[in-house]
C-alpha cells in the first residue's frame, strides 16, 4: 500500500500517511523483501500501534506490518509456549492459561503485540518480558535470520527488535506448570484491576512516560496539575494521569505538544526529567 493514512493503525488515532506499508505473506516473503530493498530506505515495524504516536507529516520509507501468518500460538512440552510476533499479548496469556502454563498472566494487562513486547521489554504488576523469554527470532535489515537468547540484557522498557535493526517474527517463552483455573483466576484479577485504573476504552497509547528512578510519572503529572487539563484536543486521563488521551479531534501535534509541556513543567518544578515511553515517529 502507498500513501496510506496511519491514524487507523494506531490506538491514538492520529498521524499522517506512510510512504509504503508492506504486509509479508510469510517469513520467506519478509526475507526476500528486505534483501531486495535499498539499504538507504528506512524500515519500521508496526504492530497494532498501541504505544506509537505517528506525527502529522507521516512517515517516509517502509512500514512493515505483520499479519495473520505471524500470529500462530503453540503450547509446547515443558511449560513452554511459542508465539508469533503479531499475536496480541492478551491472546498469548489466554492460550498459556488454557494449556496450564503460568507466568504469562501479566500479558493480560498489556495492550499490543508480542513483537512490541519483546522490543520494549513490556511488563506490568511486577513482571517483565525478560522474566519469561527464552529466545526471539527475526530478520535483520539485510533479510538474514537472527536469533536473540540473552533476555538478561533487557533493561527497563528496552528489549530487542526495531532499535537493533531487527524485525521480530516469533518468540519462545518459558512458564511453569499450573492448574488452568488458577492461572485464569489470576488473569481475571489483572484484567479487573486494569479496567478500574486505566482508560482502556479511550483513544490512548498506554503509559506515556517511563517511571523515573524513585518516582511515579502519574504522580508527578498529577501534582503538577495536568490531570484532565485540555491541550487542544489532547489531555492526560482523569482516571490515570500518565495516559495521554485523544479526546476526539486531537492532532499528533496536540498530543506531543502536551507531553512536552508536561515534561517541561515537571522538570521546572521538581528537577525530574520525564522520558517518553510512547514511541514518537514521523515528520511534524
Amino acid at each position: 500500500m502507498f500513501d496510506e493514512p496511519l491514524a487507523p493503525f494506531t490506538w491514538l488515532r492520529v498521524g499522517g500517511p506512510a510512504e509504503v506499508i508492506f504486509m509479508p505473506a510469510d517469513e520467506a516473503d519478509l526475507a526476500d523483501f528486505l534483501k531486495g530493498l535499498d539499504p538507504a530506505v528506512s524500515v519500521l515495524p508496526l504492530g497494532v500501534g498501541s504505544n506509537t504516536l505517528v506525527r502529522d507529516g507521516g512517515l517516509d520509507g517502509v512500514i512493515i506490518r505483520l499479519g495473520k501468518p505471524f500470529a500462530a500460538i503453540e503450547p509446547l512440552d515443558g511449560a513452554r509456549i511459542s508465539a508469533g510476533a503479531a499475536c496480541l499479548d492478551a491472546q498469548v496469556a489466554r492460550a498459556a492459561a488454557k494449556a496450564g502454563i503460568a507466568g504469562l498472566e501479566f500479558y493480560a494487562g498489556i495492550p499490543g503485540t508480542i513483537g512490541g513486547a519483546v522490543t520494549m521489554n513490556a511488563g506490568c504488576y511486577g513482571a517483565e518480558t525478560r522474566d519469561i523469554l527464552i529466545e526471539a527470532h527475526g530478520y535483520d535489515r539485510s533479510g538474514n535470520p537472527v536469533t536473540f537468547t540473552d533476555p538478561a540484557a533487557f533493561t527497563y522498557r528496552h528489549g530487542w527488535g526495531a532499535e537493533d535493526g531487527v524485525i521480530v517474527t516469533r518468540v519462545l517463552f518459558q512458564g511453569k506448570p499450573d492448574d488452568p483455573a488458577a492461572v485464569e483466576a489470576r488473569m481475571a484479577e489483572i484484567t479487573a484491576r486494569r479496567e478500574q485504573t486505566q482508560p482502556i476504552r479511550e483513544k490512548t497509547g498506554g503509559s506515556t512516560f517511563k517511571n523515573p528512578p524513585g518516582h511515579s510519572s502519574w504522580k508527578l503529572i498529577d501534582e503538577a496539575g495536568w490531570r484532565g487539563k485540555l491541550f487542544g484536543g489532547a489531555k492526560f486521563s482523569d482516571l490515570h494521569a500518565n495516559f495521554l488521551i485523544n479526546t476526539g479531534d486531537a492532532t499528533a501535534a496536540d498530543l506531543e505538544g502536551l507531553g512536552e509541556a508536561v515534561r517541561s513543567d515537571v522538570k521546572a518544578r521538581t528537577g525530574v526529567d520525564l522520558r517518553w515511553e510512547i514511541k514518537r515517529v514521523g515528520k511534524p
